[in-house]
This record gives structure tokens, sequence and C-alpha cells, in this order.
């Protein structure tokens, strides 16, 4: 029997952004600029804000600390779900490369027809590195997110001092911090283009040369992510809660991360062969990612469930207030999404994908992956909102910039896909995902 070549068993296909599509994405954007529209009326006219700013108060008086109010509630929240979202995005587009890198050095075969897919998750990294320094410039002056920027907190005599984070000056500074952003996401950018380069000069001229050479960026690239990525968890999130800190932290934040890469590159999937795309995907490739959709969901809930854990087990008062806020501080304002983070992130992805034909049924795989898709952005969200906000949070501002980060993800990404072929045509490994079965 003859062996079909990638020509004989499979072709480029090509994907057309409909101007319907466009219309679609510019929708999404339209309503979350409404929404966001909305949810500044609503807080400028106090709309629900005497409740939050009074438990605010509240929980700063038991403490004794002194609250710093910032920016207008409303320019606040707009300031941190710019933060929140920013840096959801920005890792499900890295996690677009690690996907790729990893399925290089692993010789992986089966994912080659959904490389495509996970190389325009990308897209948004060089926005994602521009809206980052603008949104940490104007918070550097306004002091809405960190609280380790107020001025005079690390000057010894000054009213704002604060020991513990003049401690962490070395770390903790404006220049070093700036650094390691732009050199962080710097790196990643351009680990993606290296990638994605050596991947379409493979489409345009054949042979192993650019597939040997993608093996060794991406294990340059791997080593890279593995160091910068537990640092920027650090630095974006974790240094909000300034005196707080997890040695848990960077793998907690790369779970989420990595668990929703992967829903995104899921869903994409899906829709794309809904759409008439992707005709060689098959059952045992939705099979595969759904195994990893529950495999690191699981992952995801141990370490949270080690990290709360050893915390909770303790009872140190400088570990445990990070805790203390999200279960039973502000009033229990984050109690409820305490428990539904563990809910939607665990238990529906666990009881969902348990069995084998879930995991290879488009409209099961779909829910859930929308599910961990939305279950990870209020991760993101319980993780930031409590100690920027305190009880002064909310959620039509932050659902409103959360559709027009939606919108412009979805059409950066959708450009990526369309300017090359969705069947990377002569990938060495096509034929294995061509033919390949669980």
């Amino acid at each position: 029997m003859a062996t079909l070549t990638h020509q004989e068993s499979v072709t480029a296909e090509y994907l057309e952004v409909t101007p319907g599509t466009r219309k679609n994405f510019m929708l999404i954007i339209v309503a979350g600029v409404v929404l966001l529209a909305i949810g500044i009326i609503m807080s400028m006219m106090g709309i629900g804000a005497a409740h939050h700013e009074g438990a605010a108060a509240a929980h700063g008086a038991a403490h004794g600390a002194a609250e710093h109010h910032g920016s207008a509630p409303w320019l606040k929240r707009l300031i941190v779900s710019l933060w929140h979202n920013n840096v959801f995005f920005t890792g499900v587009a890295a996690i677009g490369t690690v996907f790729v890198a990893i399925q290089y050095v692993a010789y992986a075969g089966w994912s080659v027809l959904i490389k495509r897919v996970a190389e325009a998750l990308s897209a948004w990294l060089i926005p994602g590195l521009v809206i980052m320094i603008v949104v940490f410039g104007i918070s550097y002056f306004t002091h809405d997110i960190f609280h380790w920027t107020l001025p005079g907190i690390m000057e010894k005599g000054n009213a704002n001092y604060d020991e513990i984070i003049a401690g962490k000056s070395g770390f903790l500074n404006l220049p070093f911090y700036i650094a390691r952003m732009v050199i962080f996401l710097g790196l990643w950018a351009f680990f993606t283009k290296r990638l994605r380069d050596l991947s379409l000069a493979e489409d345009l001229n054949g042979g192993t040369e650019y597939f040997h050479k993608s093996i060794n960026v991406s294990a340059l690239f791997l080593v890279i992510f593995a160091v910068s990525s537990p640092i920027a968890a650090w630095d974006w999130v974790m240094s909000i809660d300034t005196h707080w800190f997890s040695t848990m932290f960077g793998w907690y934040i790369f779970a989420s991360w990595w668990v929703s890469g992967l829903a995104a590159i899921t869903l994409c999937t899906i829709l794309l062969k809904q759409a008439g795309y992707l005709q060689w995907v098959k059952e045992g490739h939705l099979h595969d990612l759904g195994k990893f959709m529950f495999g690191f969901s699981i992952f995801w809930t141990y370490v949270w469930f080690s990290q709360f854990m050893l915390i909770w087990y303790a009872n140190l008062p400088e570990e445990s207030v990070y805790f203390n806020q999200r279960l039973g501080g502000f009033d229990g304002q984050y109690t409820w999404m305490f428990f539904g983070n563990l809910l939607i992130n665990f238990v529906f992805p666990f009881l969902v994908l348990m069995t084998r034909d879930a995991k290879r049924q488009m409209i099961m795989m779909k829910i859930v992956s929308i599910a961990i898709l939305v279950g990870h952005w209020s991760d993101f969200y319980l993780a930031i909102m409590p100690g920027t906000m305190k009880a002064g949070n909310g959620f039509v501002i932050e659902i409103g910039v959360a559709l027009i980060f939606l919108g412009a993800f979805l059409t950066l990404m959708t450009n990526r896909l369309a300017q090359a072929s969705l069947v990377p045509v002569h990938h060495p490994f096509l034929d294995e995902s061509v033919h390949h079965t669980t």
C-alpha cells in the first residue's frame, strides 16, 4: 500500500474572515463600550456605592490601616479593570506560543493540525505590552493598583513609610519593574515571531530544516518562559497585595493561564470546524484537547488547594490575610466568588469531562471551554480586586472592559489566522496528525 504524501492527504486551507464576522467582533466591542458607559454613569451617581465604601472604610478602621482612595471610584475601577483584563488576555496569548513550543520539543505529531490556532493566540502580545506599560504608567501616578507606588512609602521618616514594603525596594522599584515588564514581554514576543517565521518559511520551502530550527528555538523559549512567567506573576498580580507573598503563586498564575489557553485553543478549533474549516481535525484531536483541559483543571486545583491548605493550617496573620479578605472580609463581598471559583474551574470541568464520550463531543467541549475561560477570568478578578478595590468592586464596568478586550483579541487573532494556511502543509508530522486516532 502506498504511503500518502502531504499533497495527496491534505491541502492548504485558508480562513476567510467575512464582513459578518468582523461586524460581530465590532458588536462585541460596542456592547462593551455601552456597558462601560453605563457602569461609569452608575458609579458617578453613587448607585450601590454607599454600602461598598462604608464596608471598605469599616475594614480599614478595623485593621488600623490607612486607606488610600486614589482616583474617583469610576476611574479607579476602569484602571484596575484594564490591568485585570490585560494580564489575563496577555497570559492567554503567551500560552499560544508555549503550546507550540511544547509540541516541538516533545516531537508531538497529533497537534499539527491545530498548530496555527495556537500561533494565532499570540497576536495579542505586542498590544498587551503597550497597554501594560500605559496602564502601569497611569497607575504609578494615581496609585490605584499598587500600594508600593505611594510617594515616600520606602523612605524612612516619611508619613507613608512602611518598613515591610521598604524591605522589598530592591525588587519593587520603578526602573527594575519596568525593565522586567519590557524584557519579559519583549522576549515572549520575539520568540513568538521567530517560531511564526520558521513556520511560514516551512510552508513555502518544505524540508525538515525549519522543523529542527523550531525545536532549538522552542527549547530556549521554554527555559526563558519557565523563569520569567512566575516573576511576571509576582510583578503583575502578587505585588498588588504588597505585604503578602506565596512561594506557590507563580505556579498558580501559570496554571490559570495555561488551562485558559488550552480552552481558547479548543474553542477556536471547534468554531473553525463548525464553520467548515479544519476538515481533517477529528474526534481524536478533540479528545486529546479534552484530556489536557481535564488534567490541568485538576492541576490548577491541586496548586490552589496546596496554597490554601498550608496557609490555613499555619494560620499566620501575615499569610492568612490574603484569604481572609476573600472569604469573609469586606462583609463577605467576595465569599460567593471564592467558592464559585472552585465550582466553575474544578467541579464543572471535572464532572463533565470525566467520560471519554464527553471529550469527543463538540458541544460538550465548547461548553466546558467557555466555562473555563469565564471561570479563570473570574479567578484573576478574585486575585486582583480585593487588593485594589477593597469592597468598592463591581461588575458592569469590569464586564464592559472585558468585552472590549475580547472583541479586539478576536479581531487580531482571526487576522493572523487568515494570513496563512490553517494547515501547515509541509510540517514533517502532518500525516501523523491527519491519521491521529485515540
